[in-house]
């Protein structure tokens, strides 16, 4: 816990100033959407995952996180769950800023809704929402809620994607 501390210690006086959230405050946002589970688990689609949603059969772990989860098929720290997931953050954030012109540009609490979303379902579904992105792109925060509500993925993730919704429209995210 000691180096997970100090990492976000170190993180947070980097990032000070800057537009994005920290990445504690979307870490305890994905808990709340993802749960936390230190034993490798099937998701609602079947898939292995383990963490705060790490799907392992479509992100496997990199060599630096096997070294450091270790033997995961016998469950992982909390810790390890809190790297693994800071790393898929930042993976998001990576792939965001490269597929989605404006994605610098919006605020921090918008920025968090794409993340969020990239996270769950990856940057290429997340792509598909061709009119959220649009409407989004040109600053109409009502449509973009709207086009979330209006989606499969509104129904499978139901009060995610409420929140969602609600963040896009108002700028704020709330439980």
């Amino acid at each position: 816990m000691i180096e997970w501390l100090k990492w976000l210690l170190c993180f947070s006086k980097k990032n000070k100033g800057k537009k994005m959230l920290d990445i504690a405050e979307m870490i305890n946002r994905l808990i709340l959407h993802e749960g936390l589970k230190l034993n490798p688990y099937k998701d609602t689609k079947g898939l292995l995952t383990i963490g705060i949603g790490r799907c392992i059969e479509t992100n496997p772990f990199t060599y630096e996180e096997i070294k450091a989860v270790g033997d995961w098929q016998n469950g992982i720290t909390r810790n390890a769950a809190y790297m693994l997931c800071k790393n898929d953050i930042i993976r998001c954030i990576n792939e965001l800023k490269k597929n989605i012109s404006f994605f610098e540009k919006l605020d921090q609490e918008r920025q968090y809704v794409l993340i969020d979303m990239c996270f769950n379902m990856g940057i290429n579904k997340l792509l598909c929402f061709k009119k959220m992105l649009s409407a989004l792109g040109i600053g109409n925060y009502n449509k973009a809620a709207e086009e979330i509500l209006n989606s499969s993925y509104a129904k499978q993730v139901g009060k995610r994607a409420d929140r969602l919704s609600n963040c896009i429209k108002t700028g704020r995210f709330e439980i």
